[in-house]
């Protein structure tokens, strides 16, 4: 009797939607694969729906169950942008990187790389993000385009996903690096001063040691104001990058401001045409991505020379803790910049 052949987990994970929602109890598609593989129940999915159900009942040999949750259709996550506070919250809850911005900076959703899993909702602390319909779908003309489409974005969900917990799990570990790093230079440093022995230690009266605390409590004052000092440094130094950020931020809707009001002219002065305008107004809409993709990169370049500044006054005058934090916002805003940069030029690819 021939044995069975086994079923692997990337075969699993092909019939997956690559939302990486998390809707199934797991964070993220592969990890229902795995739990799957191990036996898990199929019909867990609801972007996948029944076809997801379907496609696993007929690989693994199992029976077709209806789902737990009702199915979903595709969606796309919309940042109202106006009302976007830069918190960059939504940037690191999002599993596939489809968000590009900065700090105090307008983020935008890149629409096809956007799976719409919704986990970006949460996070947001003025909710100015909406969850719509994906016009991808929505566009698609028959049942083989809309497969098509759902093969396309499942291919781009799994790839992006995976490339992202690697980008996490490098930062991890360089992290880690640094940390061992500091602790041996910590262990390999030889005190200064040796300790006396208890019976090496001056014997003091009372007298004599009130100069000694006299010391102590001058040294301790000179530390605390020290620290004070340095505290008020760095806030004021925050203050006045806080200043140049304000003024670049109202510059930037002022010109934001100028634009709408010169589409809603164009919008009433010119009347609507079918086909031919449609087609324009697609170009538009796409040259406005591009646009809001040039801002965001421009932003993420700001904040990236934003974070070497504060490494560089870091490593001057800061703590260990101050240079670690400085490292660590230095590393986000060059991610914010390549993740930026590479959405243009993908976004130029598919235009082209």
């Amino acid at each position: 009797m021939s044995e069975l052949p086994t079923i692997t987990v990337e075969e699993i994970d092909r019939q997956l939607p690559q939302t990486q929602c998390g809707k199934c109890g797991h964070p993220g598609c592969w990890p229902y694969a795995q739990a799957i593989a191990a036996g898990e129940a199929i019909n867990k999915c609801p972007p996948g729906g029944e076809s997801t159900v379907k496609a696993l009942a007929e690989l693994l040999d199992r029976p077709e169950v209806p789902l737990e949750q009702s199915a979903e259709r595709p969606k796309l996550a919309v940042i109202r942008e106006d009302e976007c506070i830069g918190c960059v919250k939504c940037l690191r809850a999002c599993p596939v990187d489809a968000i590009v911005g900065a700090a105090k900076r307008m983020h935008t959703v890149i629409e096809h790389e956007c799976t719409g899993c919704e986990l970006c909702i949460d996070p947001c602390p003025v909710d100015c993000i909406d969850i719509v319909p994906h016009p991808g779908w929505e566009q698609a003309e028959d049942e083989h385009e809309q497969q098509a489409w759902l093969e396309h974005r499942a291919a781009l969900g799994r790839k992006r996903f995976h490339a992202r917990n690697e980008r996490l799990e490098r930062k991890q570990a360089d992290r880690e690096a640094r940390r061992r790093e500091r602790m041996s230079r910590r262990s390999e440093r030889s005190p200064t001063e040796s300790v006396a022995k208890p019976s090496e230690r001056p014997i003091t009266t009372s007298a004599s040691a009130r100069p000694v605390r006299d010391q102590r409590s001058t040294r301790a004052a000179r530390a605390a104001a020290r620290a004070a000092v340095r505290r008020l440094e760095q806030r004021l130094e925050r203050t006045r990058q806080q200043d140049q950020e304000t003024a670049s931020i109202e510059a930037e809707l002022s010109r934001a401001r100028q634009r709408l009001a010169d589409i809603d002219a164009q919008h009433e002065a010119e009347p609507r045409q079918s086909a031919s305008s449609e087609a324009a107004a697609d170009t538009g809409s796409d040259a406005a991505t591009l646009n809001r993709l040039r801002m965001a990169i421009s932003a993420a370049d700001q904040a990236r020379q934003r974070a070497r500044r504060q490494l560089s006054h870091a490593e001057r005058r800061g703590s260990d803790a101050d240079r670690e934090e400085a490292r660590a916002t230095l590393e986000e805003a060059e991610d914010m910049h390549q993740r930026a940069v590479a959405s243009l030029d993908q976004a130029l690819t598919l235009d082209s």
